[in-house]
């Protein structure tokens, strides 16, 4: 797709600063794109969510198959629970942490949720080698347990066609 959407300007609207969507300013987004991911740590929330675990490592299997290989991450988000789901995650968290390292948690990979994000691109930053534009969580997946999340490869395959190895689709 290469495009997040259409932003339509009236000829004489001025420009302006912040996401303006209405009156002079129509703004289109394509749907995003989706993976399921394991949850494999987490850390303090800021603001009012400071007492809550709210911002959360996701993770994809790294064998060819759903439920094989390790565990490798591949996001992060913060944003999409409602204020109830985040208590509830927490709760899990305090309950399943499996090792600290300061603010960091990591917990038993059992929690599975849906991730929506904008793109996805190579990255050598990353030990997944794949990078996810605008990361958030769309919903939390109950009715799935961690062997059934992705993998690297479902979140390749999601690539632009020019930009995978080799260039094949």
């Amino acid at each position: 797709r290469g495009v997040e959407g259409v932003m339509l300007k009236h000829a004489g609207a001025s420009y302006g600063t912040g996401r303006t969507n209405k009156g002079q300013w129509w703004k289109w987004k394509v749907d995003p794109f989706t993976i399921d991911a394991v949850m494999i740590a987490a850390q303090r929330g800021h603001g009012r969510r400071a007492s809550l675990f709210t911002d959360y490592t996701f993770a994809l299997w790294t064998g060819p198959e759903r439920g094989q290989g390790e565990l490798t991450p591949v996001a992060k988000a913060y944003s999409g629970l409602t204020d109830k789901q985040f208590v509830e995650v927490d709760r899990f968290i305090q309950q399943n942490t499996v090792g600290k390292k300061g603010a960091y948690r990591a917990v038993a990979p059992e929690l599975v949720f849906e991730l929506a994000f904008e793109a996805v691109c190579e990255s050598g930053r990353h030990k997944s080698g794949l990078a996810v534009r605008f990361p958030r969580m769309v919903r939390w997946r109950k009715d799935k347990q961690a062997h059934e999340a992705d993998t690297l490869e479902d979140l390749r395959a999601l690539l632009p066609a020019e930009t995978r190895q080799g260039g094949a689709p």
